[in-house]
């Protein structure tokens, strides 16, 4: 079997080979996580940097995006800012004017962000012209069904889809990415909580439920996970995009 790094970098290579040409470039969205970084760096090592661009998305400020830039000239990538709080606020006021009310809803407030920053990947790609835009998902994100549907889960290409969170951190690691970007505690970076907080567990007590090995672990808990994971079925279904699974997957066991 060959190394998790080499089995990725393969993949992305042929999917380019097969839905692109030499000059078909990888459209990131860059957030600063561990999972967009990783992506960023993994199509670095299979396309060059030359191929892969960066777009970083802040709704009005992000306290966190001096983590997006440093990883942008880490990479040595080409990247672009666009702010996208003109249009989420000239949306969300359209919204409450038509509907006649006073607040949107904390669903609106988060999802309405994630949909519109995959609106100006598509955006930024058709002006650049020849591009396939990422989905940096991984599968923790994907049982739990921690995504927005059309919005972080939507993509040309997606490969981290079939990896936990925890070999996404072996992968960013493996890649030669700076350890503090790796270890990032994941968040949506809207709800102003982590996604295990959101969750009410975490994605390690996840994969143990997955990978059957809750021995040590609350029943209640089991429970609660199983439910969970049941019940984000229906988002599963709908992630119907090219991806990356590593050998040692049995892709039948995550749908």
């Amino acid at each position: 079997m060959k190394p998790l790094k080499e089995q990725a970098i393969e993949w992305v290579k042929n999917y380019f080979i097969q839905n692109g040409n030499s000059d078909t470039k990888a459209l990131i969205g860059i957030s600063g996580g561990k999972d967009s970084s990783t992506v960023a760096a993994l199509c670095c090592q299979a396309l060059g940097k030359e191929r892969v661009v960066g777009v970083m998305m802040p709704n009005g400020e992000q306290k966190d995006i001096n983590d997006s830039i440093r990883l942008c000239g880490y990479l040595g990538i080409k990247n672009y800012t666009v702010n996208i709080n003109s249009a989420y606020e000239g949306l969300t006021s359209e919204i409450k004017k038509q509907l006649g009310i006073l607040q949107t809803t904390p669903q609106h407030n988060t999802n309405t962000p994630a949909r519109l920053r995959m609106t100006t990947l598509y955006s930024v790609g058709a002006n650049i012209g020849n591009c396939r835009i990422s989905c940096n998902g991984n599968l923790s994100e994907r049982l739990s069904g921690y995504f927005t549907i059309w919005g972080d889960g939507a993509g040309d290409f997606a490969p981290l889809a079939y990896l936990f969170k925890e070999e996404v951190v072996q992968l960013g690691l493996d890649l030669g990415l700076p350890e503090d970007l790796c270890i990032k505690p994941p968040s949506d970076g809207m709800s102003g909580k982590t996604d295990e907080e959101s969750l009410g567990f975490t994605y390690d007590e996840l994969r143990k439920v997955i990978l059957n090995d809750t021995k040590s672990m609350d029943k209640q808990k089991v429970t609660n996970i199983l439910q969970k994971i049941n019940s984000m079925a229906f988002k599963r279904r709908l992630l119907n995009i090219p991806s990356f699974v590593p050998s040692d997957k049995n892709i039948k066991k995550y749908k």
